[in-house]
């Protein structure tokens, strides 16, 4: 006869998990036992809907207590415990059958957490105990964190344990939103703590304690008692290689890069084959400026071979963020090439990884060069899906290029739009000089919905960047009578005003709201080559705001190659910001721009004074330096025909 599986949970408000949990084990388990500890929701009548044996018991912030009410109810061979934000995986109850047939005491699996938030899941494995013999005698232990695999062992030294390679866990307990409803971090704290007092010297519970405090960025304390935890636990142990990452977290977030990097060099000495140590390795190098050793780093992490599961390897380890990370260096030592090939890698490690999809689109320039981008881009990818669709539009949309997202937003079925990109639609339908288009979108939205003052703005903007001066000043008076903040109220004034030469208000001292407001204006005027609209509304804000924001105002005239008023936005910030060595290479890059070659080799000059540590600098400057080297040996060869020195030195020039 078969080994009967017991179910025990303890759960408390978890009607929207638990109905996925329990279905998740139908055929796994002979039956349910779970513990209520005083849900006020729908809870229990999820868990008898299922069959479950439902036992109310009064929450004493002691989980070893409730989990033990549980097995003293549990009537199996063997008892198999879950979270009720964990699922089994599909296909694995012929497994758990198999386990509970061996002669082991119990079995660690395989967990995957998924961390993060809707759209940008990450997925980090892990192994814990989970399944073990049903015996009087063992029973959970710690008010938090709890344990049993020690007191099975006190129990019966001779107990064997194993891992079971072919069942899987899902949690989903880490994502940001289930984090932020039941306030884990504060209760795990409180609740360890609390016990900490009573049992000072457990490492296991130290080592939780850090974490806990790791997780509320308490860092510096976090590295201390995590450290502690270290020093007086068993490098056996089957946390301890996450124990000496967290260590080495907690320095990096506390900015102690020399101890995180000891810590490193320390956990590599247990665990050569880290990938996650040599990861985090590589960022702390960046942080301090040591490309080289950040690039060694990485490519040692790329070198990993598969990591086991108790290492809990962060996503990515040594895969995409390693890949998307070289890629960053290369491009700031102005390598586009060897940047686009690390950032292609990083792409086809996870498709999902969508920084990086952006990354090769900002690369690709899509508002210079429209077509070309959408080739390579559709060649690298299969934008088949509406999801798919949603995303490369959106990315479009980011860098500016609004007829390429157009063409990718009017591709989703209008059922599959969601109002966010029906925004985003309209906005490129008004760039593309679609008005009547992009009203009836805008139209669309009414005015309870969260978008409506987006709406009411754009639809301004429809009629301003086409100058139609009474119909923006009638629609700027409605908006402004429903009530508006001083910055967007402030902003719609100076729509209204800058098509008239006269009555208008004084300049507009505008805060951080209005000036992102202004500068996302002056783009989109200057994508439809509206250089006097732009100027005219710029005009209506006030010095001071202009001077705070001249270094953005610079770039964005410069992307549209409008270089006198981005030279001009440049001297502005640099009056107040002299040591600002972004500023002086944007004007370097400017004069070059203008082929003013010699003033803006001094501007690079002074960029690389202030901020030596910065590569991208030198690199420009080197590149100005050959091309100013190639036009003088151009010029020679012209003047001096017969002399094959410069015709020799112009052919290699031209080769390198």
């Amino acid at each position: 006869m078969s080994n009967k599986i017991s179910l025990c949970m303890i759960v408390k408000n978890e009607e929207i998990n638990l109905a996925r949990c329990l279905h998740s084990v139908t055929g796994a388990v002979d039956e349910i036992i779970i513990v209520d500890t005083g849900s006020s929701d729908q809870t229990i009548q999820v868990a008898e809907q299922a069959g479950a044996q439902v036992i109310s018991h009064v929450w004493q912030d002691d989980f070893s207590a409730a989990r033990n009410v549980s097995l003293e109810l549990a009537t199996g061979d063997w008892v198999l415990f879950l979270d009720a934000d964990e699922t089994l995986e599909p296909g694995t109850a012929q497994a758990l059958r198999q386990m509970a047939e061996s002669d082991n005491e119990g079995y660690f699996v395989k967990i995957i957490n998924l961390i993060g938030m809707e759209g940008s899941i990450e997925t980090c494995p892990d192994l814990v105990f989970r399944m073990f013999r049903n015996k009087p005698e063992y029973r959970f232990r710690g008010t938090i964190h709890e344990q049993i695999v020690d007191v099975i062992l006190e129990n019966n030294r001779q107990a064997k344990f194993q891992i079971a390679e072919n069942i899987v866990l899902r949690h989903y307990g880490y994502l940001n939103q289930q984090v932020i409803e039941k306030d884990k971090k504060t209760r795990n704290l409180a609740i360890i703590k609390k016990q900490m007092e009573s049992d000072p010297d457990n490492n296991t519970l130290r080592y939780h304690y850090g974490v806990e405090l790791y997780r509320i960025d308490n860092f510096s304390e976090a590295a201390e008692e995590l450290t502690k935890a270290a020093n007086n636990t068993d490098p056996g142990t089957i946390y301890y290689p996450k124990l000496l990452r967290y260590i080495a977290l907690a320095h990096y977030g506390a900015q102690q890069y020399e101890r995180a990097l000891e810590a490193i060099s320390l956990g590599l000495k247990f665990f050569p084959n880290y990938a996650d140590l040599y990861y985090y390795g590589g960022l702390i190098h960046l942080e301090q400026k040591n490309y080289a050793g950040a690039f060694d780093c990485f490519q040692n992490a790329l070198s990993m071979p598969e990591q086991p599961a108790y290492y809990a390897p962060f996503s990515g380890s040594r895969g995409f963020r390693v890949y998307y990370q070289i890629a960053q260096l290369a491009e700031a030592f102005g390598n586009e090439e060897e940047a686009l090939r690390y950032y292609i890698l990083s792409l086809q490690d996870n498709a999902s990884f969508t920084i990086t999809l952006s990354a090769i689109v900002r690369i690709l320039n899509p508002s210079k060069d429209p077509e070309y981008t959408k080739h390579a881009m559709e060649k690298l990818c299969d934008f088949c899906t509406p999801d798919a669709k949603r995303l490369i539009g959106t990315v479009y949309f980011t860098e500016g290029a609004y007829r390429l997202a157009l063409d990718y937003f009017e591709k989703i079925e209008p059922s599959a739009i969601d109002d966010y990109t029906s925004m985003l639609k309209a906005i490129c339908l008004i760039q593309q000089k679609r008005i009547l288009e992009a009203l009836h979108l805008l139209d669309a939205i009414p005015p309870n919905h969260p978008q409506y003052p987006l709406a009411r703005m754009n639809e301004i903007l429809c009629f301003w960047l086409n100058k139609k001066r009474t119909k923006v000043r009638v629609l700027c008076e409605d908006f402004l009578a429903v009530g508006l903040s001083a910055d967007t109220g402030a902003v719609v004034i100076m729509l209204r005003d800058s098509l008239y030469k006269r009555g208008s208000a004084p300049p507009a001292v505008l805060g951080s709201e209005g000036m992102s407001l202004v500068k996302d204006i002056v783009l989109r005027a200057l994508d439809l080559q509206e250089l006097q609209l732009a100027e005219g509304l710029l005009a209506k804000v006030a010095k001071s705001t202009q001077k705070e924001c001249a270094l953005d105002l610079a770039r964005i005239f410069a992307h549209y190659e409008y270089w006198d008023t981005a030279k001009l936005y440049t001297e502005l910030y640099l009056e107040e910001h002299t040591d600002n060595a972004d500023a002086w290479c944007q004007m370097g890059e400017i004069l070059q721009q203008s082929n003013q070659s010699e003033e803006a080799c001094l501007c690079y000059r002074r960029a690389i004074s202030i901020a030596p540590q910065q590569p991208q600098y030198y690199v420009k400057l080197i590149r100005l330096y050959q091309l100013v080297r190639q036009k003088l040996l151009s010029e020679a060869a012209q003047r001096y025909p017969d002399m094959p020195l410069f015709s020799e030195l112009l052919e290699e020039a031209a080769k390198q």
